[in-house]
């Protein structure tokens, strides 16, 4: 509510008076004016400019209505009107999705007056306590901190090193993020593999390259190398599809196995990378796709694929199973077919299952074939041994 001086005389113009008739403001003064309580809903704020505030490195990969609703202290159904009503912009560009995820940097628009509390709700400074010797205690781990310490090194030399890598920790930061913040990604963006790496590695001043990725979710093995001869020379072999990659997949339903091949667009019809549709065709910037699925166990309505790349497109193995009818476990993006509904996940996972099971490639020092193997982690583990048990365990009869 807001409080605001008119006029009497405009208030009482033409208003009904007891006997029916209206008054015609005559016989009160012209400046006499009332104070108004009126509701903040009935005020033009168009013209007011917007609320605005930049996106934090701990807010990063929320979506945008959780950020709202922290920021704001609003309910759900509250911070997802205000998305869906066009009341909010990430970057410049207006959206409707409440699910859109936003990163560090970015600047969020907020329509004035569509929120009660335009300021963000913050503790006051508490009076400083008596001071007093006491052992101080130790910081609170955080989720970069976790994963920078589950980041298992599992072969290095002077040329390359071969990790484990964690769910939850990047690979390496896009050429758009570098090209936005520049020296200053370290300082605003999440940690990424390649920046702990180096210290991990005892040489904190000594960069690793990416030569392939991994998704921030997908745990496995995965190569970098340490020089730039070393670079060069796996990189070829990942271009030309000589490297050894099998994966690890739990998914919905039990697919027939076999060889999926298609030519992967940008946008296969609906926002998202995929498939070009078949007998039309292929855009320009289509590329081959190719992966060989097996089954490894059949756990009832879910089963474990292993999926091995013949060639290495991005998010290659969760398209090619979610447009096969049986997406990941946990999946959330590649899990429908285009313009259809998601298919149903009872499994209770909290991120895509995969794992990159498997590696091998050619040293680029000594020329030798080399190979890794790593156990599926923890969570992997406990939702395969739960699919498997609950597959086992007999259904009470109805009564």
């Amino acid at each position: 509510m807001l409080s605001q001086r008119r006029p009497l005389t405009r208030l009482l113009r033409n208003r009904p008076l007891p006997n029916g008739e209206r008054w015609g403001g005559i016989g009160l003064p012209p400046k006499v004016f009332v104070r108004l309580r009126i509701p903040r809903s009935e005020l033009r704020t168009h013209h007011m400019p917007p609320i605005q505030f930049l996106i934090d490195r701990r807010e990063t990969g929320r979506t945008i209505a959780a950020v709202l609703r922290q920021r704001y202290k609003l309910t759900w159904a509250r911070a997802k009107r205000l998305v869906e009503n066009g009341h909010i912009r990430v970057a410049g560009q207006l959206t409707r999705a409440p699910e859109q995820r936003v990163k560090t940097g970015n600047r969020v628009w907020i329509a004035h007056g569509t929120i009660d509390n335009p300021t963000p709700a913050e503790k006051k400074p508490a009076a400083p306590a008596p001071a007093k010797a006491r052992t101080p205690s130790k910081p609170k781990p955080t989720l970069e901190l976790a994963n920078t310490l589950a980041v298992e090194v599992v072969y290095s030399d002077d040329s390359v090193v071969v990790v484990n890598k964690p769910a939850g920790l990047t690979t390496v930061r896009s050429k758009d993020d570098e090209a936005e913040f520049g020296k200053r990604a370290k300082k605003f963006l999440p940690t990424t593999l390649a920046d702990v790496l180096p210290t991990l590695l005892g040489m904190p001043n000594k960069p690793v390259y990416a030569v392939h990725r991994l998704d921030r979710d997908t745990t496995g093995l995965i190569v970098f190398a340490r020089t730039p001869q070393a670079a060069q020379a796996l990189t070829k072999q990942f271009r030309e599809h000589t490297t050894e990659r099998r994966y690890l997949a739990l998914v919905r339903g039990v697919p027939d196995g076999g060889r999926i091949e298609s030519a992967f667009v940008r946008d296969r019809g609906d926002g998202r990378r995929g498939s070009a549709p078949v007998g039309k065709p292929v855009p320009d910037d289509g590329k081959p796709a190719v992966t060989h699925v097996k089954v490894v166990e059949k756990l009832g309505a879910f089963a474990v694929v292993e999926c091995r790349l013949e060639t290495g497109r991005t998010h290659q193995v969760r398209i090619h199973l979610g447009e096969s009818g049986h997406p990941l476990c946990g999946e959330k993006v590649y899990d429908r077919p285009v313009g259809g509904k998601p298919v149903r996940d009872g499994s209770g996972a909290a991120r895509p299952m995969l794992h990159a099971a498997k590696l091998g490639f050619t040293h680029p020092e000594d020329g030798a074939t080399r190979n890794w193997e790593a156990k599926p982690p923890a969570d992997f583990a406990a939702l395969w041994h739960r699919l498997r048990t609950a597959q086992n365990t007999p259904t009470a009869n109805p009564t």
